[in-house]
């Protein structure tokens, strides 16, 4: 199994995050792209992320701006986001020689990219999703988007994974469902998040498990919803999956936000023989 850690708030350094991740013994850094030690501009001058890792003995995966929107109704909006997209596997074809070096080349480098929900007109009896409400203009921006990053990875070994949130709306699973049909796309499950609300999203996972591809692995609990919390500290059946990441040779974020759960989360997997 390949772990991995999230960019932590507490390191703010590349330096801090990736001599957490080697005292760990951890394989990689997941670089978040909401921070801005993180951003494109950065990322497209990769020789001190290269060097960093290199001498550490670690590799990248990458995660998307979590607002990231590509279906927005402003074009001008929906245009920026796909070129950040566009521009973010550039980066991520530099960094795939560390993946190569120091990861298994079996398990694909992914870009993780959560769905955003879009804007809601709340009515006398019911909430309107504008997405929903107009789903072929919708849907017709992911198809678009799908043939754009099939010709921007081209033959690269990168897959844009779809991570499960706060459950995924029907709308969504339409539109993941098109992305899925190229071989550029998977999922990302997160397995904190799927318990925080009520594990709605495990159908519609476990229907396309062959497609699963990365891991977000921290505890959780459904009631209160909390999630994000050290391994063994909540509710989820972790053996079962960690199995299933196994059996899919999916890599894993041990995705807690401090550095004191993450060590309780290496301690975990140890304790367990799972690491």
């Amino acid at each position: 199994m390949q772990y991995g850690m999230p960019t932590l708030l507490e390191c703010e350094s590349l330096e801090n995050n990736i001599a957490l991740c080697q005292r760990l013994r951890l394989n990689f850094v997941e670089l978040n792209m909401n921070f801005p030690l993180c951003q494109i501009d950065k990322l497209e001058n990769p020789r001190s992320f290269l060097n960093a890792a290199d001498k550490a003995g670690i590799y990248y995966t990458l995660h998307l701006d979590e607002r990231m929107d590509i279906a927005d109704f402003n074009p001008l909006v929906a245009e920026a986001y796909r070129e950040t997209v566009r521009r973010t596997i550039g980066a991520a074809k530099a960094l795939l020689p560390l993946r190569d070096r120091f990861g298994d080349p079996m398990q694909p480098l992914t870009i993780t990219m959560h769905m955003n929900h879009g804007v809601y007109i709340t009515l006398p009896d019911r909430r309107a999703d504008l997405y929903e409400q107009h789903s072929g203009i919708y849907l017709a921006a992911f198809v678009e988007f799908r043939h754009l990053c099939e010709e921007w990875i081209g033959d690269a070994d990168i897959r844009i994974c779809v991570e499960n949130t706060d459950g995924f709306r029907s709308f969504e699973k339409e539109a993941i469902g098109l992305l899925l049909q190229s071989p550029c796309f998977a999922l990302t499950w997160d397995i904190g998040h799927s318990k925080a609300v009520g594990e709605k999203d495990v159908p519609f996972l476990m229907e396309h498990r062959e497609r699963i591809a990365h891991f977000h692995i921290h505890d959780g609990r459904k009631v209160p919803p909390k999630n994000h919390l050290a391994l063994g500290d909540g509710e989820i059946p972790l053996f079962e999956r960690l199995d299933l990441a196994e059996a899919r040779n999916a890599r894993c974020v041990l995705e807690t936000k401090t550095i004191e759960a993450l060590e309780k989360s290496v301690c975990w997997l140890q304790e367990h023989n799972r690491m």
